[in-house]
């Protein structure tokens, strides 16, 4: 026994444990990790996507991504640097180059979206290779795309509880914090809304399937489509903004009414 304790008090004992643990930690990652590759090829990509797809993001993506996607501390946009993507899905992928706000423009507060750079089969390839590195959200299946299987009424009170305070309770989006915004939903994929609930883009929150199910966010989707088909029921929409705009309308008209009401008042008793 006192042998066995000063062993343990040997100089090199917390050196060896320290190196034990980084070695099954390392070993932990590298077999998660390879399971994950092997999930993307075999479920949901080929081998040869993820091949082309890393020469599309080494000669479009790695400038400000890092070549691996580990991130950059500087990007190509002068002070603008790119964050690691692994882990961030597929999902994410299809969102921003789908959407056309990636790659960036410009540099911004946030990356607006544009017509698209890339095709849907590269686009697509991005993704797979991202994908293989890590997992993450994966690009929906169409079942839960589909709004006629939805619920707008219980979708839009979702949104109403989560997302209206942004983007407005009509989905017209809205102003935010050092010129960043919340940008109006109407012609917006489905498959580009879930997949923004699903990853939180820029100043999005993650909505994840803990917070707001797979079949909630298809009840989401149906409600925004539903509005969108539905249009202005009557009347100007006054960009749908709400009481502020409309308050604002008729304090400008009452104002003005006054106005003209006082000069030919005026007129009249001169």
């Amino acid at each position: 026994m006192k042998a066995l304790s000063q062993r343990r008090r040997h100089p090199l004992a917390a050196v060896a444990l320290l190196l034990l643990g980084l070695l099954v930690t390392g070993g932990l990652y590298a077999v998660a990790g390879n399971v994950n590759e092997a999930k993307a090829q075999t479920t949901n990509f080929s081998a040869q996507d993820i091949e082309e797809g890393e020469k599309l993001f080494v000669a479009n993506c790695a400038t400000c991504h890092g070549i691996g996607a580990v991130g950059a501390p500087q990007g190509a946009h002068g002070n603008q640097a790119g964050p690691a993507l692994i882990g961030v899905g597929a999902a994410a992928v299809d969102f921003q180059v789908g959407t056309g706000r990636m790659p960036m423009q410009m540099s911004g507060p946030q990356a607006q979206a544009k017509p698209n750079q890339f095709s849907e089969e590269q686009t697509m390839q991005l993704a797979a290779y991202v994908a293989s590195l890590g997992a993450g959200p994966a690009i929906p299946e169409e079942d839960l795309l589909d709004v006629a299987k939805g619920d707008p009424a219980a979708g839009g009170e979702i949104f109403r509880v989560n997302c209206a305070m942004c983007h407005n309770a009509s989905a017209a989006g809205g102003a935010l914090t050092r010129g960043k915004f919340a940008p109006a939903l109407a012609g917006v994929s489905e498959a580009h809304i879930y997949e923004a609930m699903a990853t939180g883009p820029q100043n999005m929150p993650v909505f994840s399937d803990a917070n707001i199910s797979p079949e909630e966010k298809r009840d989401v989707i149906a409600f925004l489509k539903t509005i969108e088909e539905q249009g202005s029921p009557g009347g100007f929409s006054l960009g749908s903004l709400g009481p502020v705009s409309e308050g604002l309308l008729m304090w400008t008209a009452g104002l003005g009414i006054v106005i003209a009401f006082t000069i030919w008042l005026t007129q009249r008793s001169s």
